[in-house]
């Protein structure tokens, strides 16, 4: 889980303008992995790209089986966004959860749904993705999918990230005390863009995504200042 090889084919190969919908969940299926199981990073920049579901009122259904829950723990709606309106189910099995999820897809009550799915279950296969991205884009409602101690291997996902904590910025009243969170955005597979990494951070109308990475060149590629290329798509 540590690096995912991109094919030449898919290599960012110049400048990209600003891309709102990488910051914002999308009407899809999308998968989050993460290199520590236990990173609350993943949940930190699902929720910042749920902002738009958020505000709009309507509930996230979010879905764990035992195993995550037994892992990751429980929601803490302290450390949640204030304004967030949650429907919880826990389940024995990840047959269950992805049952779940793809009955949840059909409400259109339900402003996204969110699953947790430990390891690597045969039941996770590449059928079951597509039937949740099928679902999720024919209703319009963003699928999203926790990945824990899990390998990528063949989905129908249409945006999959590796999610993981950076040092936070400083906060700009106390030189000693950690400021805004940051992340690490690493998209190594997507339908209809190029892959990229990005330094990821919580802003007001989604998640920020600064400093793009040409992941064919790497960061020290000759015109490739990360001050210049940085973009804040949210």
């Amino acid at each position: 889980m540590n690096s995912h090889p991109i094919p030449a084919s898919d290599a960012f190969a110049g400048p990209v303008p600003d891309q709102p919908s990488l910051s914002l969940a999308a009407p899809s299926l999308a998968e989050y992995f993460a290199d520590n199981a236990g990173d609350g990073a993943v949940t930190a920049f699902i929720f910042q790209q749920l902002h738009a579901v958020i505000a709009s009122g309507k509930p996230v259904l979010w879905v764990q089986d035992r195993m995550s829950q037994r892992e990751a723990g429980k929601p803490y709606p302290p450390g949640l966004p204030e304004d967030l309106k949650m429907i919880l189910v826990t389940v024995n099995r990840p047959v269950d959860a992805l049952w779940a999820m793809e009955e949840g897809l059909h409400s259109d009550a339900i402003g996204a749904v969110l699953g947790e799915v430990w390891g690597d279950p045969a039941a996770l296969d590449f059928t079951a993705t597509k039937r949740l991205a099928m679902r999720s884009e024919a209703r319009g409602i963003p699928a999203l999918l926790i990945r824990r101690a899990a390998h990528p291997n063949l989905s129908a996902a249409r945006q999959r990230w590796n999610i993981s904590s950076l040092p936070s910025r400083p906060d700009p009243d106390d030189d000693r005390a950690p400021g805004e969170p940051l992340w690490q955005a690493d998209l190594f597979r997507a339908r209809g863009r190029a892959p990229g990494q990005w330094v990821a951070g919580p802003g007001a109308q989604g998640a920020t995504l600064e400093h793009h990475v040409r992941m064919d060149l790497g960061p020290d590629a000759p015109g490739q200042d990360a001050d210049d290329a940085s973009r804040a798509a949210g």
